[in-house]
């Protein structure tokens, strides 16, 4: 039995679990370990996933099961991405949708562990928050399978994907693959949903090169919106030191090499990419007042 969910592809035998071990095939069926328990419910500013270019200082409704199909040093989340404690509480989809409509949520986002590796209740969340004029966003590594794209793209309105390095970085410190990220991005371009990119930046691995090289792979992909966040000690990667504000001014000096024209590091303020005027965003319209020029995004 082969599961689809993502790049990897498991062949899972009755009674085992996928390589995310939230897929178990039980009686010739592959289904979720433990479908609609939640690891993590909150209330969050659309920024904090990092959206900025998408109803910019709304509330979002942050939904997490447990589970993903990578295995980062440096998981921030590991807590409920890795190891698996259960003792979950189960919320069915349509309350997730009725309480976001009923507390004012513009928009659900799954998040903080792998939305892949639990997508069948992500989708059916989707299904019922788009019923109710609410947007769905996804926070993901962006290690589709194909099968999963075709899924998802019909119902989620807005990603933020990880571009976490190059494939070394991939394969040595994510124990994952770069190629199924850059195919995801490019998929999710063409398709035109909403799609901004993070790469976290960690002092003495990432370097002006590589991002330069990521920038130009981003940009030719026809990425609009790239955030560089900073690294805080976690996990397998715990006794390094966190990433400084003056090396991360750095990367984003690097990263402006790539003309995409939207990269964040520590200032939030729109730049129009047409004549250059600094915009706020809050109570942005998405045209420049200066020029006239359309901003990428979604504004209200």
């Amino acid at each position: 039995m082969i599961c689809d969910f993502c790049f990897r592809h498991c062949d899972i035998r009755e009674g085992q679990t996928g390589w995310c071990r939230s897929r178990v095939n039980e009686g010739g069926r592959i289904r979720d370990t433990d479908y609609s328990g939640l690891a993590a419910l909150a209330d969050d500013p659309v920024e904090k996933k990092p959206l900025y270019h998408f109803l910019p200082f709304s509330r979002t409704l942050s939904v997490a099961m447990e589970g993903c199909s990578f295995d980062c040093d440096f998981c921030q989340n590991h807590e409920i991405a890795k190891d698996h404690h259960g003792n979950l509480r189960s919320f069915e989809p349509g309350f997730i949708a009725e309480t976001a409509e009923r507390n004012g949520f513009p928009s659900i986002s799954f998040t903080y562990t792998e939305p892949l590796v639990w997508q069948d209740y992500m989708i059916d969340t989707a299904r019922h928050a788009k019923k109710r004029g609410i947007r769905s966003v996804m926070v993901s590594n962006g290690a589709f399978s194909e099968e999963a794209l075709e899924r998802i793209l019909p119902v989620i309105d807005a990603y933020n994907i990880d571009l976490k390095g190059d494939e070394a970085f991939y394969r040595n410190i994510c124990h994952g693959s770069l190629e199924p990220v850059l195919n995801g991005i490019e998929r999710i371009i063409r398709h035109g949903s909403h799609l901004e990119v993070t790469t976290l930046i960690i002092e003495g691995i990432h370097d002006e090169d590589m991002i330069r090289k990521l920038g130009k792979m981003l940009y030719e992909g026809g990425v609009s919106v790239w955030h560089l966040t900073r690294f805080y000690p976690m996990r397998r990667m715990a006794d390094r030191m966190p990433t400084s504000q003056g090396y991360l001014k750095i990367m984003a000096e690097a990263a402006e090499s790539s003309e995409i024209p939207h990269i964040y590091s520590d200032d939030d303020r729109v730049i129009c990419p047409e004549c250059g005027e600094s915009v706020s965003r809050r109570g942005f319209s998405g045209i420049c007042p200066s020029c006239g020029e359309r901003v990428y995004g979604i504004w209200s």
